[in-house]
């Protein structure tokens, strides 16, 4: 009597799928072990409160990337409005109070924000170029407003932004507190507000969209504005932290801010990402530099390194897609 055999899946493939899916986790897991491994200081708090306070500002613009990618667009400008916030920032807070210098810096950046989503949505200027010519109008701007010199500044009144940038609440940087707030902001709203699923909407297919009654204009010229407000936040961060505001800041963190999406496993194409996946991108990016600073590593050749590791989650999302 003949037997039949079912076939079972293989249990290495089942693996290999899971680690492609969620690849990103297992990166950055890794990662963790490894530094553990390396370094005795790795998983002190002086260390960990470090690494946060120096993910927090990449990480804050990396949500503001991630919304645009996701429409299918792309900001080259975020790192130069961080440059020029920072220098707005340090001149505003001179001459008001600290809670209105706060929220012009926010406005101005939502404001120039929204000159390049005008160009994308409405113009319909590429988004590389057009936020290219941003970010070039944006870092001459600093540099013009700051005369090529720092601008520093103190606060006043019982409100010292120094003390809250550098200072931790139950072991936790204030500064990553505002981060991993904006995060889960985003996760609410990609998740469950209508805003958040038209934007993926309009990246996943904007002609259909368009067709179904969607204002995709509308929405493509809010995601950089929201950008522009979220590199003004990042930069009143950064600056709060040594008081000053530098033309000279946020230098490529463009690059950093897609790497950190890229690796989260979002879409340039548009129409696929999340903000838990770009908080661990923004972490895995961080971790990478803390490793290489613990081991004495020059900074170019972690530039290269960075660059290998772009290059393998690109990767692995073609694995994962077939």
């Amino acid at each position: 009597m003949a037997s039949t055999i079912k076939h079972q899946p293989s249990s290495s493939g089942e693996i290999l799928q899971f680690l492609i899916k969620y690849n990103t986790i297992f990166i950055f897991v890794v990662l963790v072990i490894f530094s553990a491994f390396i370094s005795d200081v790795f998983f002190t708090a002086v260390n960990l409160s470090n690494l946060l306070k120096q993910v927090s500002g990449i990480g804050i613009i990396s949500i503001g990337m991630l919304i645009v990618i996701l429409t299918g667009g792309i900001d080259l400008s975020v790192g130069s409005m961080v440059a020029l916030m920072a220098v707005a920032f340090a001149l505003l807070v001179n001459i008001f109070a600290l809670p209105l210098a706060i929220l012009m810096t926010i406005i101005i950046g939502f404001s120039l924000g929204s000159v390049s989503g005008y160009l994308v949505a409405y113009q319909k200027m590429a988004p590389f170029i057009a936020t290219l010519a941003m970010m070039t109008v944006a870092r001459g701007m600093g540099f013009i407003y700051s005369k090529g010199s720092p601008v520093t500044f103190k606060t006043y009144g019982g409100l010292d932004m120094s003390n809250f940038a550098n200072n931790s609440f139950l072991g936790i940087p204030n500064i990553a507190i505002v981060f991993f707030i904006i995060v889960i902001l985003a996760v609410v709203m990609l998740r469950y507000n209508v805003f958040g699923r038209i934007i993926i909407a309009i990246g996943s297919n904007e002609e259909a969209s368009r067709l179904s009654g969607i204002k995709v204009n509308k929405y493509k010229f809010l995601v950089y504005a929201i950008s522009g407000a979220l590199a003004a936040i990042a930069s009143i961060i950064v600056a709060s932290r040594t008081n000053l505001g530098s033309p000279n800041m946020g230098m490529a963190w463009e690059l950093d801010a897609i790497a950190a999406v890229v690796i989260g496993g979002a879409s340039l194409n548009g129409g696929k990402g999340s903000a838990i996946n770009t908080l661990m991108g923004v972490l895995i990016l961080g971790l990478i530099s803390n490793i290489l600073n613990l081991l004495n590593v020059p900074s170019y050749p972690q530039q290269v390194i960075k660059g290998g590791i772009i290059i393998f989650a690109v990767l692995l999302q073609r694995f994962e897609n077939k």
